[in-house]
């Protein structure tokens, strides 16, 4: 049997292809402003400018920030052989983008008051991964 194979019959887990460039610039302290505007489908640029915007209390902004990197993410997610379900575990560190952008679509969507998309998202976080919706929260 191997090791990650999936016994409830469920579609296996999607991980992303490493993209260091992006993940090492914003580990260096560079801007994520300018890590975005370098590498624009890096949902981790994306998510850590909501990150810093809702901290601000920019929170409008925030939601703009990681809806922009959630659809990124589905976008490498789906180049990825993912069929808009099953696992996208956090352990795998080039899907931390994606998830950090879904969970601060969450958070923000909660803080505008749009309930619906707040649970909707906070749903996917969990269903795609609960380590993820465990370690965000």
């Amino acid at each position: 049997m191997a090791i990650h194979e999936n016994l409830l019959g469920g579609p296996p887990p999607t991980h992303l292809p490493d993209d260091p460039e992006p993940r090492e610039l914003l580990a260096s302290g560079a801007a994520p402003a300018e890590v975005a505007a370098k590498y624009p489908a890096s949902s981790l640029a994306w998510a850590q400018l909501a990150d810093e915007a809702f901290e601000a209390g920019r929170v409008v902004e925030s939601y703009a920030y990681a809806r922009t990197g959630y659809h990124r993410g589905l976008d490498a997610l789906r180049r990825n052989g993912w069929k808009g379900h099953g696992p996208v575990p956090f352990e795998h560190e080039p899907n931390r983008g994606f998830l950090r952008a879904l969970h601060a679509l969450a958070r923000a969507a909660q803080a505008i008051g749009e309930q619906e998309e707040y649970e909707r998202c906070s749903t996917f976080l969990r269903e795609s991964s609960p380590t993820a919706a465990d370690t965000l929260s």
